[in-house]
């Protein structure tokens, strides 16, 4: 098994340690690099090549989601999961809007970091049920009805099953599950996850989760339900 290729971000460099002492003890995860920020990640990302990026978000010369929209427009991107203190819903929001597949609390148990850079290495998204409620209350917060509307508009372009798809996607189930659920082989729901991407113009499933969400799909199934 080829072990996944890690870059560690963060300013601080205890918390730098302990990160490498911890994901570094695993057999499948190799530690490729660490940088103090943004700027530093990008330089390592051209050296180290990483699968995944395990990025802070308060940094100085270039913050985290700075860093991490700038990484996700490359033609290679590695996926990257956001580690961070704060949980604000505007911070949330943002990381996964730049491309983030996953937003972990740096209080969150090792073993369930470790289990998120392996989610995000294999293609699935890190939507934990704190992210989840805090997406659900952006979608009836501010200017919602504005915000559905565009995101309704948008996702004329899928088809029914395409639409089933999404809506499984931002219920943050991995492929496996969608293929159970809709009764599909995981082939398939990988076809149509391309899809989506390829016709929304977007760049990984957590984006497909969050526009999913604010065109209320996950409130509709519930209803329906």
């Amino acid at each position: 098994m080829t072990a996944i290729r890690l870059l560690l971000v963060d300013d601080d460099p205890l918390v730098r340690a302990g990160l490498s002492f911890m994901m570094g003890g695993a057999d499948d995860i190799e530690i490729v690099g660490e940088a103090a920020d943004g700027a530093e990640a990008e330089t390592l990302v051209d050296r180290t090549r990483p699968d995944v990026v395990l990025m802070d978000i308060r940094m100085p010369t270039m913050d985290g989601l700075t860093a991490t929209e700038r990484l996700r427009a490359r033609e290679d991107a590695p996926q990257v999961v956001v580690l961070t203190t704060f949980h604000a819903d505007e911070q949330v929001l943002r990381a996964l809007r730049v491309g983030a597949a996953g937003f972990v609390l740096k209080d969150t148990p090792p073993a369930e970091i470790l289990a998120a850079v392996r989610r995000v290495a294999a293609g699935d998204p890190v939507l934990s049920p704190a992210v989840t409620r805090q997406l659900m209350r952006h979608a009836v917060g501010t200017a919602a009805d504005t915000r559905r509307t565009r995101a309704r508009d948008r996702l004329t372009v899928l088809n029914d099953r395409e639409r089933e798809v999404a809506v499984a996607v931002g219920r943050g189930l991995a492929n496996a599950e969608i293929a159970t659920t809709l009764y599909m082989s995981v082939p398939t729901v990988k076809t149509h996850v391309s899809r989506i991407l390829a016709k929304l113009d977007l760049n990984n499933r957590v984006q497909i989760a969050l526009l999913a969400h604010d065109a209320g799909l996950l409130e509709e199934e519930q209803e329906e339900h």
